[in-house]
């Protein structure tokens, strides 16, 4: 069954036959009620005339609404008091103002895209008449109104919670409004009690002050954390290496901060070699972190395996185990230098030691954790310095100066009074982390300081999928082309397992794809989204990724044909005229269309390809 073919941008022709209906009307009651036309016929036809009057100006304000509309929309702005109005419902996910797209939303805009739509815009006057309150769009403002014209009634967009459990997307390129969308979901994230953790990379003064003070209007003082790698003064401490249930998951944790194309057996030694340093740290009851990870892997084994060894000896052979025969003869001759030294870096205890470990102590009685640090040991130094390379760089911009003492803080500094947290006391606690990346004047350390943050997220969530339990987590990212790695992609894959909900934001595909190596990878990873809100974009491989999303509907086209004849005789002549309607299907929203949207609007595939259309607020501090 084909949809009725409608055509709203013209003139209201339909007010042209109300008037002469009206016309009538009058005429009959002046004719039949001084008795000129006997009542019997007048009455009838003026009550037919009164209907169709009525019908047709039903149709012309309907017309002359539409046309109304497509002024559009002003930015709106509202304080956080009204907004808690429109949020009453903690189980509903506020999105603006709008409406559910349909098809013959996407026929209207079809239909506008083939004709200048100016000519077609209402006076201001006759605007107030028809009862547009709101204030319509001003030409100044970047985008075309009618994009939100195309619907007269809008409404306040609400949607369950539970339907964002599969992660969010927020499309859009710069000024377009993304920091505005984040700040409204931010909010609303606050105001439910939920942990929030927002990665900012450009450090929005904006975006910082709206989540500040939904802070102050919701929930308890000192529930605010900030992290500001150029002000850690002002900051907290994190300690990105405490929380872990395996050895293993530290190093899994530092090798995410490897760009993501990075060779896989130079990833796996990198891996290796952190693995090691931590098993050592770890045998010598020493909890792990930065600094001293990069002072082995920087350094060498040497320090770490000689404490290891001269302990597994105390234990195996007993606090005098230096006078051991065997010992003292390795000694003897390491200080004689007649053992090979593989470093400058190996003292003569630590080469008598490593030779008794290797010649002289039973194999059973060896371990996997000192078989690696000897093994580490005996690698050649120059070509472990080279397969490190990648790594070593990284680690030596997160432990150096301020930003050192920020990442591996020392809980015994008198000196250094700030918090010391991590996700595990975010959590329990419920606070509220804006982390600043400080992406413009130092990109690497802004990247691997996301990159630990998100590894650091994706461990906790594997403990709360383990364990069970916890309060919901809510996950911002912002520009998330910079930080994006495997943690996060397994964050979008199944963290709502372990009840964390995730929202991103980028600007293009080409962004991702850059950062992940392809843009099959970046479309693999993008996979993983279940909503998308697409701001405006003009880029055009992000275009058809985002009308791929939102799909096809059919779009009905009118074709007129004339065709005129004529034949040898005088006065023979023909012609004839035809109107075909052709349905045909095309993309629900042309893909031009998403880089002509004003600032704050969007179109939205929530739901399991629910479409929306809307336009988020501009969120205020209340008074």
């Amino acid at each position: 069954m084909l949809r009725r073919y409608e055509m709203p941008w013209r003139r209201a022709y339909e007010l042209y036959a109300a008037i002469a209906w009206a016309s009538d009307l009058l005429w009959l009651l002046a004719v039949g009620l001084p008795g000129w036309v006997h009542p019997r016929l007048a009455l009838p036809l003026a009550v037919l005339c009164l209907v169709l009057c009525l019908r047709r100006l039903g149709q012309a304000l309907r017309v002359l609404t539409l046309r109304a509309s497509l002024v559009g929309r002003a930015m709106q702005t509202i304080d956080t008091l009204a907004l808690a109005r429109w949020c009453k419902a903690p189980e509903q996910v506020f999105l603006g103002f709008g409406f559910e797209w349909q098809p013959q939303h996407s026929q209207r805009l079809y239909e506008l895209a083939k004709i200048d739509y100016r000519p077609l815009l209402t006076p201001p006057r006759v605007l107030r008449w028809l009862g547009y309150a709101r204030p319509p769009q001003p030409d100044a403002e970047i985008g075309l109104p009618y994009l939100h014209g195309v619907e007269p009634q809008e409404h306040a967009l609400y949607r369950p919670l539970q339907n964002f459990e599969g992660g969010t997307l927020l499309v859009g390129t710069t000024q377009s409004g993304k920091g505005v969308a984040l700040a409204t979901l931010i909010t609303q994230a606050v105001r439910r009690g939920d942990v929030v953790v927002i990665l900012d990379p450009k450090n929005s003064q904006r975006l910082k002050r709206v989540v500040e003070r939904a802070c102050q209007d919701y929930r308890e003082p000192g529930t605010f954390l900030e992290f500001h790698p150029a002000f850690p003064e002002r900051g907290v401490r994190l300690d990105f290496t405490f929380n872990w249930q395996k050895p293993t998951e530290i190093a899994s944790r530092i090798q995410s901060v490897l760009p993501p194309d990075t060779g896989g057996a130079f990833a796996a030694f990198a891996w290796d070699a952190v693995n090691v340093v931590v098993q050592a740290l770890v045998e010598l009851e020493e909890r792990p972190n930065l600094r001293k990870l990069t002072q082995a892997i920087e350094g060498g084994i040497e320090p770490l395996l000689e404490r290891s060894l001269a302990r597994y000896y105390a234990q195996q052979l007993g606090l005098d185990w230096r006078e051991h025969p065997t010992v003292k003869k390795l000694l003897d001759d390491a200080r004689r230098g007649k053992l090979k030294r593989p470093s400058e870096a190996a003292s003569a205890e630590l080469l008598a030691l490593v030779s008794f470990y290797e010649h002289h102590l039973p194999a059973a009685q060896r371990t996997k954790v000192l078989d690696a640090q000897v093994r580490t040991f005996r690698h050649n130094r120059e070509h472990y310095q080279k397969i490190t390379a990648n790594l070593l760089p990284i680690l030596s911009m997160l432990t150096s100066g301020d930003l050192g003492r920020s990442l591996s803080p020392d809980p015994f500094d008198p000196d250094d009074t700030r918090p010391i947290m991590n996700f595990e006391k975010i959590e329990h606690a419920g606070h509220v982390l804006y982390m600043c990346l400080d992406a413009l004047p130092d990109p690497a350390v802004a990247t691997a300081i996301g990159a630990l943050a998100l590894a650091d997220l994706a461990a906790r969530a594997g403990m709360r999928y383990n364990l069970g339990g916890g309060r919901r987590i809510a996950l911002f990212v912002d520009e998330v082309a910079n930080v994006i790695n495997a943690p996060l992609i397994e964050l979008l894959n199944k963290g709502a397992e372990g009840g964390i909900y995730t929202t991103c934001a980028m600007q293009t595909l080409a962004d991702l794809a850059e950062r992940l190596g392809s843009e099959h990878a970046a479309r693999k990873a993008l996979g993983n989204f279940n909503n998308l809100i697409a701001l405006r974009s003009k880029d055009r491989p992000t275009q058809d990724f985002i009308i791929e999303t939102f799909g096809k509907t059919a779009i009905h086209t009118l074709r007129h044909g004339l065709s005129v004849g004529a034949d040898a005789h005088i006065g023979d002549f023909s012609s004839s005229h035809s109107t075909t309607v052709i349905e045909g299907l095309e993309e629900r929203i042309p893909a031009d269309m998403l880089g002509k949207l004003p600032n704050l609007q969007y179109f939205a595939s929530v739901s399991g390809g629910r479409l929306l259309k809307g336009r988020f607020p501009i969120i205020e501090p209340a008074p």
